[in-house]
C-alpha cells in the first residue's frame, strides 16, 4: 500500500503469542473485523502498538475469546479506548474489570471524556461490576476498576474533537452519527467517537454515512489510510457501500472496509468495482514506515 510516497507493510500473525510492543513502528492489528453478529471473525476491535505502548480500541462480547487465541489474557491488556457502547464493543469490558481487579489484582487505563464515563459506568457496566463488595460501607465506583487518562477538548475544528498522547503515540477522537438511526448530526447522537492516529490514519468505528466527517476531516490531515465502516445493505445505524461509494474517489483508494457482515465474499467485484483499497484483514498487522 502507498499513499503519498509512504508505505503500508502487510504482515499475517503466524501464532504464538502476540506481542504487545515493537521497535517504534506504528502498527495496527484487527483484533477482529466482522459486524456485531458475524460467526466467521471476531468483532471489529482493533490493537494499536508503537514502541512500548499498545492501545485496545474497543472491547467486544468476543474480544476475551479473540485475545485468548492471540495467546493473551485480558489481563495483559494496559490501556483501553471505547468508542461506544454496544456489546460488540463493550461486551467484553466486565471481563476485563473483574479479573484484573481479582485475579490480576491491577487496573488497567481507560482513555475516557467524563461524559462517556458516566454513560458507560451507569447505563452498562455498573450492575455487573459494582455490587461485587462492599468499600467502606459503599458499592465499587468506576475507580475501582480503571485509571482515567481524560483526553483534552481541541478547539478548531468542524466537530467535538478530544486528543491525547501516550509516550509517543498520538490518539484524536472525534465525535460520529451512529445512533439512534433518525439523528441528523453528531450533535443530537448517543456520545460515540472515532479516532484518528498519529495524524495518519482515520478508524471511524461504528458510523452511518457521515460524508462531511470524511471528506472534510481528510482535508487537513491528508490521511495515509482510512478504515471505514461498512455493511452490505442500505438502512439501520451503519454505512452502507451504496452509501460510500458515492465518496471521492482519493478518498475511496485509501479505504479499508471493517465491520462487515459474513457475507462479504459476495462483495469482492462490487468493492474493486468501486474503487476501495479494499477489506481490512483479520489478525494482520499493517506496519507504517
Amino acid at each position: 500500500m502507498k499513499n503519498g510516497g509512504l508505505q503500508v507493510r502487510e504482515k499475517e500473525f503466524k501464532g504464538g503469542k502476540l506481542e504487545l510492543k515493537n521497535s517504534g513502528e506504528l502498527s495496527l492489528f484487527f483484533v477482529g473485523v466482522g459486524s456485531a453478529f458475524t460467526k466467521k471473525h471476531f468483532q471489529t476491535n482493533l490493537l494499536i502498538i508503537k514502541g512500548k505502548t499498545h492501545l485496545l480500541v474497543d472491547c467486544g462480547t468476543k474480544c476475551p475469546q479473540a485475545l485468548y487465541e492471540l495467546g493473551l489474557s485480558v489481563t495483559d491488556i494496559e490501556k483501553l479506548l471505547i468508542t461506544h457502547s454496544h456489546a460488540d464493543h463493550i461486551g467484553g469490558l466486565e471481563e476485563v474489570a473483574l479479573v484484573n481487579r481479582y485475579m490480576a489484582k491491577k487496573k488497567p487505563t481507560m482513555i475516557i471524556n467524563e461524559t462517556y464515563q458516566h454513560l458507560l459506568w451507569d447505563l452498562s457496566l455498573r450492575g455487573g461490576c459494582a455490587y461485587s463488595e462492599e468499600k467502606a460501607g459503599a458499592v465499587l465506583t468506576f475507580a475501582d476498576f480503571f485509571n482515567v487518562i481524560r483526553p483534552k477538548w481541541l478547539p478548531n475544528y468542524p466537530r467535538e474533537t478530544l486528543e491525547v498522547t501516550l509516550d509517543n503515540l498520538n490518539i484524536k477522537m472525534f465525535r460520529t452519527k451512529h445512533i439512534p438511526d433518525n439523528s441528523d448530526s453528531w450533535e443530537t447522537s448517543f456520545w460515540s467517537c472515532g479516532i484518528i492516529i498519529d495524524d495518519r490514519i482515520l478508524f471511524t468505528s461504528d458510523t452511518r454515512y457521515d460524508p462531511e466527517l470524511i471528506i472534510g476531516y481528510d482535508e487537513i490531515f491528508n490521511f495515509e489510510l482510512i478504515i471505514h465502516d461498512c455493511q452490505f445493505y442500505t438502512g439501520g445505524v451503519h454505512a452502507s457501500i451504496e452509501e460510500i461509494k458515492d465518496l471521492p474517489v482519493k478518498i475511496k483508494s485509501k479505504m479499508l472496509l471493517s465491520h462487515y457482515g459474513d457475507n462479504w465474499e459476495k462483495f469482492l467485484d462490487k468493492i474493486k468495482e468501486y474503487g476501495f483499497k479494499g477489506l481490512a484483514k483479520q489478525q494482520v498487522f499493517y506496519i507504517f514506515e
